[in-house]
């Protein structure tokens, strides 16, 4: 099963009809795809306010506004769903309009479930494929794709990556998350002797364990509910090339355990199926857990352990480099004039003293995303110190380190002046749902639309955190 971008395996049902909506949602459900109802267009559009999906199944005849309509709105909020188109009208002008407003697909009811399946993975498909162009372009030597660094540890870093690059052996990436660790494994692979072969990376924490088996090794017709054709597994698409398993820490036992088959043998057995299939991979894994920690508590096989760690190369903090952050300001806003259509010329000294006094826990990628924000909001060509606050930097170094509070007493404090006037209100649940739904949208941002991933990382389970995004 595919690992879809946007949305995760999230998939929004609006149908006004229950009996519907419960076939759809047990079905897919059964394919590992988390489905989330709606019984009109309005219900469902707050569905995907709450966050991305990978897909839109949605009835053209509803109460109030209809299907065709809503097709906009949803693109307008989730540009990246899939909308699926289901009638029970066989009408050819419904079928154009619908695909004109950007529809992938249109089922007439009553309709196969497996036909619906089939319109999901080969969307899924199409998302992996665009996916894997795009790194293929990057890593044929898309300039703006290199690692950008001049302190001394990163000159050791690249050193260490042009002594790995030419030998078949599998190498370990670790460091906090955000640092770079892909870019390492692209480096490695596009210095190697299979640059010309394709780079395949899975995230293996954000798919669901149950479903990462299938997405690694493949599956045959059959294998399970949805698998309605073979499908090759990530070490068969890597073939001639690389496999880069991020967060490998996260992995169940049971997958370790097959994991260190591939690496003994080079050979793959798909879900479902009785021949092994020979596979030429060379394997690159990274992670962010203590390894050692993880072995020492059970967590985690130790002979693989020695398998993966043949090499080890470590990103240092962001915190420990920033004689960096101006170079790599400079490459975030070259990439960034390129994919936002700006016209950023440069940062203010100001501004630049201002980053370098955060300790940025988010690490590159932080910097990143803070640059980024910026640039949409500036308006001049020049960054400034309100425009990097603006970015979501917000009071750096010593006001910093009073935590949340330099960023949201001000907002609180109108909140509780507001208040004051009437003497009465309720404005400590009004906070505390506030704070609780940015908090739930940043950790889903976080996860890529991943639930039980971003569950985890709140510390509660997905029903709760589908019912709190549900009541927001």
């Amino acid at each position: 099963m595919a690992e879809q971008a946007g949305g995760g395996r999230r998939v929004v049902v609006v149908d006004d009809e229950p009996s519907l909506r419960w076939v759809v949602h047990t079905g897919l459900g059964r394919a590992g795809y988390t489905v989330e109802e709606a019984e009109d267009a309005h219900r469902g559009l707050a569905l995907l306010r709450q966050g991305p999906a990978f897909a839109v199944i949605l009835d053209i005849n509803l109460p109030g506004m209809s299907g065709l309509e809503a097709i906009d709105e949803v693109k307008r909020l989730c540009p990246e769903a899939a909308v699926v188109v289901i009638t029970a009208e066989d009408s050819m002008v419904n079928a154009i309009e619908a695909m004109r407003r950007g529809a992938v697909d249109y089922l007439t009811k009553p309709f196969d479930l497996e036909e619906l399946l089939l319109v999901l993975e080969k969307e899924g498909e199409r998302r992996e494929l665009v996916s894997e162009v795009r790194s293929l372009r990057r890593v044929q030597g898309d300039p703006r794709e290199e690692m950008a660094g001049a302190a001394p540890v990163m000159r050791e870093l690249f050193k260490r990556i042009g002594q790995v690059a030419a030998r078949e052996t599998t190498v370990l990436i670790r460091g906090e998350s955000g640092t770079g660790k892909e870019l390492v494994a692209r480096a490695i692979h596009f210095h190697s002797g299979r640059r010309t072969g394709p780079f395949v990376a899975v995230n293996c924490s954000a798919i669901p364990a149950e479903l990462l088996e299938s997405e690694l090794f493949g599956h045959e017709q059959g294998a399970f509910t949805g698998a309605v054709r073979r499908k090759r597994g990530r070490f068969e698409r890597a073939g001639g090339g690389s496999l880069f398993l991020d967060e490998i820490g996260d992995m169940a036992p049971a997958l370790q355990t097959r994991i260190l088959r591939v690496l003994q043998e080079r050979e793959v057995e798909p879900v479902g199926g009785e021949q092994t299939v020979a596979v030429d991979v060379r394997i690159l894994a990274a992670t962010n857990v203590d390894l050692e920690r993880a072995v020492a508590a059970g967590r985690f096989r130790e002979d693989l352990y020695y398998r993966l760690n043949v090499v080890a190369l470590t990103l240092p903090p962001l915190r420990e480099r920033k004689e960096d952050i101006p170079l790599l300001v400079s490459h975030f806003i070259a990439r960034g004039n390129d994919e936002l259509a700006t016209a950023i010329s440069g940062i203010s000294e100001r501004a630049l003293a201002r980053l370098a006094s955060h300790d940025w826990p988010g690490n590159v990628r932080e910097l990143e995303n803070c640059i980024k924000r910026a640039m949409v909001l500036a308006r001049g060509t020049v960054l400034g110190v309100e425009e990097i606050d603006a970015g979501g930097l917000g009071a750096a170094g010593p006001a910093a380190a009073t935590g949340l509070g330099a960023a949201v007493v001000p907002h609180l404090r109108r909140m509780v002046e507001e208040v004051a006037v009437g003497g009465e209100g309720d404005l400590y649940q009004r906070v505390i749902h506030e704070v609780e739904q940015h908090l739930l949208r940043l950790a889903l941002e976080r996860a890529e639309g991943n639930q039980l991933k971003a569950a985890r990382m709140l510390g509660i389970n997905r029903n709760t955190l589908r019912n709190k995004l549900r009541a927001g």
